[in-house]
């Protein structure tokens, strides 16, 4: 199969294709419902490396042995303003929606409450949990380590994973503004996907394992992906390891990366996610602190400048009529999964 060969496939066809696969390889219902809402916010919002790409590694990781498919979340009430989430070394989605109640009460009640969510299995966007909290009229972010794939500004062996940070604010009546980024260059799924292709990537990802500057995806993946803003995304990277390791109890990127054992499963560790109540802050004058807010996001569309995460949104009103196109191959490797020796 010519490797930039597509397929255009609905929506609702490929959701159903990605819940067959999850039940077939035995993971239970509100797993299925979850990890399928999010492989699809993914790829409904045409961003590739977080979309059902990333089902190869869920099965991948269940194989290994490395998650449970059935392992109901624990959700604790820890403190006044804090929610933990045991996950059970069972992916991260199910443990978010499960937390999320108590998460948004303490917020409200509180002004600004966290939630912790621990021996989770992570491969998802941040956006989608940060999406959540907005339209709950809520600010939110939300951060989490991976495993160790990124060198230290200044070094040539990973010490970070891809650590990415997420923010929201909700617009009454209009998309929320969103920006979720990795502190690493590009995130690592791009790169995988550089090599499913046999593209090049750009300078200035990755080094190969000598610390040479590489544009070879193959090359980038056995040595150290680089921090994007030099010193400023390390020093990014290594607060997300803190805040979002040792701080909740869990592990940081390093940690990670040895307890996978080089059977390459997805990330095992926690997620800090915060919520902040604009009506706690300020009561009755919230609404108009936040048309305020406005003046800001005008002034940067006023001068053709793009918000975050405005393409990702135009491009879900697109798909959703529109359906996606995937590489052909990708496709196949999705179906091949139902016929493979379910379970793990």
């Amino acid at each position: 199969m010519a490797p930039h060969t597509t397929a255009r496939i609905s929506l609702q066809e490929l959701r159903e294709l990605c819940q067959q696969v999850l039940s077939y390889h035995g993971f239970s219902a509100p797993h299925v419902e979850q990890l399928t809402a999010t492989l699809m916010a993914g790829q409904a919002d045409n961003c590739a490396s977080h979309g059902v790409y990333r089902l190869l590694g869920l099965i991948r990781s269940l194989k290994a042995g490395k998650v449970s498919p059935d392992a109901e979340p624990e959700v604790h009430d820890q403190a006044p303003a804090i929610v933990r989430v045991d996950a059970r070394q069972a992916f991260s989605p199910l443990a978010f929606k499960r937390g999320l109640p108590l998460l948004i009460d303490k917020a409200r009640d509180c002004g600004i409450a966290a939630m912790a969510i621990n021996h989770c299995v992570h491969f998802s966007a941040l956006w989608v949990e940060i999406e959540a909290i907005t339209a709950a009229g809520l600010v939110g972010l939300a951060c989490n380590p991976s495993h160790a794939w990124v060198a230290p500004a200044g070094g040539r062996r990973p010490a970070f994973g891809t650590n990415p940070f997420a923010f929201g604010w909700p617009r009454p009546d209009r998309d929320p503004f969103v920006f979720d980024f990795a502190t690493s260059a590009i995130a690592r799924g791009d790169i995988e996907l550089h090599r499913r292709s046999g593209e090049p990537i750009p300078e200035g990802w990755a080094i190969d394992s000598d610390g040479h500057p590489t544009t070879d995806a193959s090359e980038a993946l056995k040595g150290a992906m680089l921090a994007f803003g030099g010193h400023k995304g390390s020093a990014l990277a290594a607060m997300i390891e803190l805040i979002a390791g040792p701080l909740i109890g869990d592990l940081t990127s390093a940690e990670s990366k040895a307890w996978d054992g080089g059977v390459d499963a997805l990330p095992y560790h926690g997620e800090l996610i915060l919520a902040l109540d604009p009506a706690r802050f300020l009561g009755e004058e919230a609404p108009r602190h936040l048309e305020r807010a406005e003046t800001l996001f005008q002034s940067i569309q006023a001068q053709g400048a793009r918000l975050p995460s405005e393409r990702r949104f135009a491009a879900r009103r697109q798909t959703a009529a529109d359906g996606v196109e995937l590489p052909a191959q990708l496709l196949a490797d999705i179906r091949v999964l139902l016929e493979e020796t379910p379970g793990g």
